[in-house]
């Protein structure tokens, strides 16, 4: 079978691009629906973009290859396209935008789109092989247990990176970059929770509260969450993707809170109030049983110097902490690193050195942080190389 253009992928990112690609496309993915991982995003609402999306916000040994894309698919093209659906969303926090209904009514926007742009998707169908052809690529098929070949003059590499394996993710991209000496830069794990040896947060399992997370490189403000097996919420998540491994982080269990103030209030109010007490008031009760063993926390608010209450704020404010690790590619939301900027244009994410091969989405070193931004890659990078494939043909 001879197509114009095969688009491995029928994620977020191959579905766009073949909403642009121009006639003659395939579209294949191995599981039995398209948009698996769009499905269950936002807890099944979809946190399809962020209003704020910009260069600034994404991960990449070239911070500046992403502004190309971004800047001629923005956000508000994305908004236009679900109001033109009818598609109601609303703003949640951050500027991070989720679907009213369901997820999947942006899966079936995508696939709508896809069909009237005159493009086909197989699904339950798996690469066996890619080889260089005259014509451009051949490549060797199983479609649901019947062995196919296709060959195209443009192959879109849209199969996303590691992470989530359980959804069928296999690293593909980089595996067929390499075949055609594409570089790939090394991959690890984002947007994942840490993990600390030994349980040591078992007890405070399900405490939520706001914090700020630092390492030397960046810090963001948002909600902490301790599990089972350590800490995860939006705070670690954006962290762990800046984070190495056996390095520290700060954890700033009072970044809104005028705390020295209030103790020192209470110490003049209410004296003969044990120092723990106090703390509950203001911080989950577990939370201060558990610091009281590190920080010392025994004795009344009378009992208490500002030199002891301000020591007190500063190790509240700056609690550092080694975690052993991260979840990995399980749970991790993305996959960082990937198939190297250097080698695609940032205008048609066409490879330079292997004229018809395009690589989108997840598979590219650009990684978002939480809250939309991902998505959004998605969405301009596919919108990048379907206008240059359709502007080629």
């Amino acid at each position: 079978m001879l197509y114009q253009t095969l688009i491995l992928g029928a994620g977020a990112a191959g579905m766009m691009c073949a909403r642009y690609s121009g006639p003659s496309t395939l579209v294949i993915d191995h599981a039995r629906n398209p948009g698996e991982k769009i499905r269950i995003s936002g807890g099944g609402r979809c946190n399809f973009t962020n209003m704020y999306a910009e260069a600034k916000n994404f991960l990449s040994a070239n911070p500046h290859f992403c502004k190309s894309a971004l800047a001629r698919y923005t956000q508000w093209d994305f908004i236009e396209l679900m109001d033109q659906h009818g598609i109601a969303w609303h703003e949640k926090t951050l500027g991070q935008l989720f679907c009213d209904g369901s997820a999947k009514q942006v899966v079936a926007m995508l696939a709508g789109e896809l069909q009237r742009a005159g493009a086909e998707m197989w699904l339950q169908t798996s690469v066996i092989s890619v080889t260089r052809v005259e014509q451009g690529f051949s490549v060797a098929l199983d479609r649901d247990g019947t062995p196919q070949t296709v060959t195209c003059r443009n192959l879109v590499l849209a199969t996303g990176g590691k992470s989530i394996p359980k959804m069928g993710s296999t690293g593909l991209a980089y595996d067929i970059a390499r075949k055609f000496e594409v570089p790939v830069i090394d991959t690890r794990p984002g947007l994942v929770p840490f993990t600390f040896a030994e349980d040591r947060f078992k007890p405070l399992a399900g405490i939520a509260l706001p914090s700020r997370l630092s390492n030397a490189r960046t810090s963001f403000d948002e909600a902490l969450l301790f599990t089972h097996r350590g800490l995860s919420g939006p705070a670690v998540l954006q962290l762990s993707s800046y984070w190495r491994e056996g390095e520290a982080i700060s954890v700033n269990l009072i970044p809104e809170l005028p705390l020295y103030e209030l103790l020192r209030d209470q110490r003049q109010a209410e004296g003969r109030r044990d120092l723990t007490t106090e703390m509950a008031r203001l911080l989950p009760g577990r939370l201060v049983d558990h610091l009281a063993k590190e920080l010392d926390l025994r004795g009344r608010l009378a009992d208490q110097s500002d030199i002891a209450l301000q020591n007190l704020c500063n190790q509240l404010s700056n609690w550092q902490l080694t975690p052993s690790g991260t979840e990995g590619y399980r749970t991790a939301e993305v996959t960082l690193g990937g198939i190297d900027t250097g080698a695609l244009s940032s205008k048609t994410m066409e490879a330079k050195s292997v004229p018809g091969l395009y690589v989108i989405g997840e598979a590219v070193d650009v990684t978002g942080w939480l809250g939309g931004f991902n998505f959004q890659w998605a969405w301009s990078s596919g919108h990048a190389a379907g206008t240059a494939i359709a502007d080629s043909c």
